[in-house]
């Protein structure tokens, strides 16, 4: 399959940004923003832009990990679901029709200066407009893209002017009052000009074709943000400091009236087809990318089958085009432009917070196929900012938005009910939610979905395309593992039966065709070699297998039934428990995996020759000893049994717990001893111990309280300070 190349510079991407944001946010909006809360707009422009940050850094985080997806339709999909999708295909559809009517409303008005027509024209100008992109998008026009940087270039060059001259001329008596109805008109401000920086993430859509994307795609997105930031802080604080508010108030062209006022007529008509020129090419984009939307949705069977024909001549999408047209049309027939502004807004406050809980789902359940090469700073605290803010801004929006957003919600599971409930996809948040999924995708035989990797015969390793049934002990690997054959080793350890089962599980995303993996896979081929050779060295019966699914934790509960087997092994970076709204994978399977359940952490230890337990007390004893010894047994490695004491035990207390222990160590058939140290700190003495050992056998930790959970501090604190690998067994009861 052909890939898109890698072209863009830092520099161009940040041309893109920045070409996504300068529109209406700044040539139109300001006038009536002003009017709600005063001169105070430039700080409703800084806290707008601080509000959106969080959406930012998410949103590059979700890029890296699926440079190829689509954008933000496709990232909520993954998260929660089709039902989801499709509402957040409706939101960003209309929030971008919203966007591209209100430019064309402002891009009447500074036509209508350079035609010498009245307010009232501004509509019909419109209108006209609307069907002439109609006609470009129809026919397919692509060299009126390529102007785009141009024109950037030139709109940037004229506000630089008015900054310039704008600056020095401010009158300070224009600047008071700063509110005009208090704090709650400048937070109604903020959620209003929100809209303005909702370009800052559309190249994330294009992250396929950003050159070193991992670190260019989040600088563009900062940087840019930072420039328009300025940009808009700037020009507020010279429009209000140079411009009546009873003229600026109602002004749907605030640039072409500064620039007037500044420069005399002349410049004023120059700003004026700057205007004309930016706003018109703003529309001319924002229906080129709105009419996708639905497009994309019913490609994805989330609407009926014609909004995805695409004409035979032109190879464009017609219907989408002509409906998100004529969406355009009654929004500026029957909608004012505050109106059209407020619901921009708030439909993009609505997908932005979504985007926020995206990285929130994708980090806490460690879904196998996200791996992000930029990750979001100070997670997650920087997207709880974002969803809180963004809940905030939706009130300060009105009652209009907040019931606009509710009717979108409804029309989406309308939508979904009648063309989107038949589709095998489902969400991560499905999958590790509070209620994991019923169903899996596993058998070919007896499901459909997933299929089982047959690779050769090889050597002493199985490979026969079957799960054994009676495996004493099931490995998945999930492709993360520092060394498979240690873990499969480990887990052979552990083993009673004759045959110890790895499967090699690769999670791919519903809407990712599992065929597309079936090829012969080298990665597959490798395991396969390597596990056959250590089932020669130790003399034990390996069976590997490998499986393609849409669904890790299920597949995983689905092995341990079949086999029948007695422990579950997996790799562990000590994450102890679930997350907080979400389960991650390996919280899941410690209560739902029907067998025992060991996780080793690899901390680069290949030769065990000293093995030490470590118990809190109340531990069933015998079951971890028998266990530890049969571990030790294999590995002819010799075992102590650790108990790290309060400094004040007294020294009878120590001898009878001593004696206990000798007691446990009778049936042990390794070479074994006990070892007792008083210590103030547990935490770091087992640490300290662990470096003269090669395998440290823990316990289950004690349930982490929510705190830790939240912000991500769930560490088995024991294991995280090892300096030898790790052994965490879980004994059901």
């Amino acid at each position: 399959m052909k890939k898109l190349e890698r072209s863009l510079n830092l520099t161009s991407v940040i041309a893109i940004s920045i070409g996504g944001m300068l529109g209406s946010g700044i040539f139109v909006l300001p006038g009536i923003a002003a009017a709600k809360t005063g001169s105070s707009i430039w700080l409703a422009y800084l806290l707008a832009a601080v509000c959106i940050l969080p959406a930012a850094l998410s949103k590059s985080e979700l890029a890296t990990a699926m440079p190829s997806s689509g954008g933000t339709y496709l990232y909520i999909e993954r998260s929660f679901g089709p039902i989801f999708g499709t509402i957040a295909g409706l939101g960003l559809w209309l929030s971008l029709l919203l966007k591209s009517a209100f430019a064309l409303v402002g891009f009447g008005a500074y036509l209508a200066v350079l035609v010498n027509a009245s307010n009232g024209f501004t509509q019909y100008v419109a209108l006209f407009f609307l069907a002439v992109i109609l006609m470009l998008n129809i026919f397919g026009v692509k060299k009126v893209g390529k102007v785009q940087i141009v024109i950037v270039a030139i709109s940037l060059i004229t506000l630089a002017m008015v900054l310039i001259f704008g600056l020095p001329a401010v009158d300070k008596e224009l600047l008071d009052p700063f509110y005009t109805d208090g704090t709650m008109g400048l937070f109604s401000t903020v959620a209003f000009v929100y809209i303005s920086y909702a370009g800052v993430t559309k190249v994330a859509a294009i992250a396929g074709e950003i050159k070193n994307p991992s670190k260019n795609l989040p600088r563009a997105m900062i940087l840019s943000l930072f420039i328009m930031t300025l940009i808009y802080v700037f020009i507020a604080f010279i429009l209000v400091g140079n411009l009546p508010m009873s003229e600026l108030s109602t002004d749907l062209r605030p640039i072409y009236s500064v620039a007037n006022k500044l420069g005399g007529p002349v410049i004023g008509t120059i700003t004026a087809l700057v205007g004309v020129i930016t706003l018109i090419s703003m529309a001319n984009s924002g229906v080129l990318a709105a009419s996708r939307f639905p497009f994309a949705m019913a490609m994805d069977k989330l609407l009926p089958d014609f909004m995805g024909k695409i004409h035979s001549k032109f190879l464009t999408p017609v219907s989408s085009i002509v409906l998100t047209c004529f969406t355009m049309a009654m929004v500026i027939l029957f909608l004012d432009v505050e109106k059209i502004a407020k619901l921009a807004s708030a439909f993009m406050v609505t997908m932005f917070i979504s985007v926020n809980i995206c990285v929130v789902i994708l980090r806490e359940t460690s879904a196998q196929w996200y791996n992000p090469t930029y990750r979001s700073p100070l997670y997650p605290v920087v997207q709880i900012f974002g969803i809180i803010s963004g809940f905030l801004l939706l009130i300060f929006l009105g009652m209009i938005p907040l019931v606009a957003v509710v009717t979108i919600f409804l029309l989406g599971f309308i939508i979904y009910f009648f063309y989107g409930k038949k589709t095998a996809r489902t969400g991560i948040l499905r999958k590790y939610g509070h209620r994991p999924a019923l169903y899996m995708l596993y058998n070919k035989k007896r499901r459909k979905g997933v299929k089982i990797q047959e690779p050769p015969r090889v050597n002493n390793t199985i490979l026969d395309g079957k799960i054994a049934s009676d495996a004493g002990v099931v490995i998945p690997l999930l492709g993360n593992e520092k060394s498979p054959e240690m873990l499969v080793e480990i887990g052979a350890a552990l083993n009673k039966k004759e045959i110890t089962q790895a499967v090699n599980i690769t999670e791919v995303p519903n809407q990712t065709f599992l065929d597309a993996f079936m090829e012969d896979n080298p990665v597959i081929r490798s395991l396969g070699r390597r596990f056959s050779g250590l089932a020669r060295a130790r003399k034990v019966n390996i069976d590997f297998e490998a499986v393609v699914t849409h669904d890790l934790t299920t597949t995983i509960q689905e092995l341990s039934e079949q086999t029948h087997s007695d422990w579950m092994v997996m790799g562990w970076d000590a994450r102890a428990h679930k997350g907080w709204l979400v389960r991650n994978p390996i919280g899941w399977f410690v209560t739902h995996v029907n067998s025992d359940f060991a996780l080793f952490r690899d901390n680069g230890v290949r030769h065990i020759s000293k093995v030490v337990m470590a118990l809190r007390p109340g531990r069933k004893d015998k079951n971890f000893v028998a266990i530890a010894d049969r571990v030790c047994q294999f590995y002819k490695a010799s075992l102590t049994l650790l108990h790290v004491v309060p400094e004040h035990m007294t020294d009878p207390q120590i001898a009878a717990m001593e004696q206990a222990s000798v007691r446990l160590l009778l049936k042990a058939e390794s070479e074994s001893k006990v070892l007792i140290q008083r210590a103030k700190d547990p935490i770091e003495t087992i640490g300290l111990i662990s470096a003269e050992y090669d395998l440290l056998i823990i316990g289950t930790p004690e349930k982490d309280n929510w705190q830790n959970v939240l912000f991500g501090k769930n560490k088995d604190k024991f294991a995280d300070s090892s300096a030898c690998s790790v052994l965490r067994l879980t004994v059901k009861d």
